[in-house]
């Protein structure tokens, strides 16, 4: 794979080491990587999510400390007399719910549910989209009509109709929403996938490749994958916070996790009735739906600049 002028005369930035005048080549990855971390939103947003999923982690030590679960309710002081969720406090530091209870604990237990079916159903849609994308760029002709047909399809079926009808007929569960969210998903990846691979597909080390007696599998898996990597890193990245969005919105609906699992989706769902008097209720996991999403966002634009190579980005190492 040739690399651009721009990356091949970058200068060396002052590597300890070096003799005076003395010019050291860095990889492509490793400019990418000084790129990133020059980033200085792209690093922010991924603390951000390093503490998330160390938070997520967590859940039941923390529950331990507060000493509520995300199950347990707090009948003696967890609801007004009135019958309505109390509001911030010592002993409920982000006040309760509709049941009395804990809200901060509810909260981090839902990062759980919502960090573990976002990367589960991008890594499951990335895999199908890879394949499928692959197949359809490398070998052409009628598989590649056939397959891009078929995701146009799924890219053209209504997600909500299909969500519906999936649950009528299973009902809801974890697994499902999983594969609900992958199924309409992978199918963007696979037509990212194509197109990168109709590109490659004709290059020089490829042809050599072909005429050295390589399989198509070889070829696929061996020398075109390898170059598709940075798109399918950035769109990874940024496929995740659209997965955890879709898991709350099937849980705000009721067609997701099954209660009494805590999510956001269902926690906003919950809080309905109550947004008008208590707005804590409503505005913690919405809140953490939020600055999850847009971290996510936020780091899948910097891996996007910094893997770019068309990028003319400086940088201060």
């Amino acid at each position: 794979m040739s690399i651009p002028e721009s990356w091949a005369a970058a200068p060396a930035g002052g590597e300890r080491g070096a003799a005076p005048g003395e010019i050291q080549g860095r990889s492509p990855w490793q400019l990418a990587w000084a790129r990133l971390r020059a980033d200085k939103v792209a690093v922010a947003s991924a603390v951000f999510i390093v503490l998330l999923v160390a938070v997520a982690l967590g859940a039941p030590l923390l529950a331990h400390v507060i000493g509520w679960g995300p199950a347990d309710q707090d009948r003696a002081q967890g609801l007004t007399s009135a019958g309505l969720p109390v509001g911030p406090s010592a002993r409920h530091l982000l006040g309760t719910d509709d049941l009395g209870r804990d809200v901060l604990v509810r909260v981090v237990y839902g990062t759980r549910v919502s960090l573990l079916v976002g990367v589960a159903a991008t890594l499951l849609a990335v895999a199908m989209g890879v394949v499928v994308g692959l197949a359809a760029g490398y070998f052409g002709t009628v598989v590649d009509s056939v397959l891009s047909r078929f995701m146009d399809v799924v890219l053209s079926f209504p997600f909500l109709l299909f969500a519906i009808a999936l649950v009528s007929i299973y009902g809801s569960s974890l697994t499902l929403t999983v594969f609900v969210i992958a199924f309409f998903s992978w199918a963007a990846v696979g037509r990212i996938v194509r197109g990168q691979t109709l590109s490659i597909r004709e290059r020089e080390y490829v042809e050599a490749a072909r005429s050295l007696g390589a399989g198509d599998l070889r070829i696929m898996f061996v020398d075109v994958l390898p170059n598709l990597t940075a798109p399918v890193i950035v769109y990874t990245t940024l496929l995740i916070p659209i997965a955890i969005v879709f898991e709350a919105t099937l849980s705000f609906l009721g067609l997701g996790v099954v209660p009494p699992t805590p999510t956001w989706g269902n926690m906003l769902n919950d809080a309905l009735p109550f947004y008008q008097v208590s707005w804590w209720f409503a505005l913690f996991p919405g809140l953490a739906l939020l600055l999850t999403t847009l971290a996510f966002n936020l780091l899948g634009d910097g891996v996007r600049d910094a893997l770019d190579p068309r990028t003319e980005r400086l940088f201060a190492e």
